[in-house]
């Protein structure tokens, strides 16, 4: 009788063990799919904020030319000043 007794017990341990094991594995995952929610959300965020750039300066895709103008302008200026100086 004293071995049916040692058996069972074993049996216990074990079985406790194991659901043990399992909610250790289950809280485990249950965070990692808060933690992914989250990111995600964040990420949605950083993309709207990286649209809101990119729509601010498609404005400037000209600024280029926009400074090559303004040089040649300057140089223009420059060129008339002296004339007109006679430096």
């Amino acid at each position: 009788m004293g071995t049916v007794l040692a058996a069972s017990g074993g049996w216990t341990v074990g079985l406790v063990l194991g659901i043990v094991v399992v909610l250790v594995a289950a809280a485990i995952v249950i965070t990692i799919v808060m933690l992914a929610r989250r990111i995600a959300e964040q990420a949605r965020g950083a993309v709207e904020g990286v649209e809101a750039v990119r729509a601010q300066t498609d404005a400037l895709a000209g600024i280029g030319q926009i400074n090559d103008s303004g040089v040649r302008i300057l140089h223009a200026a420059s060129a008339l000043r002296k004339v007109a100086v006679g430096k």
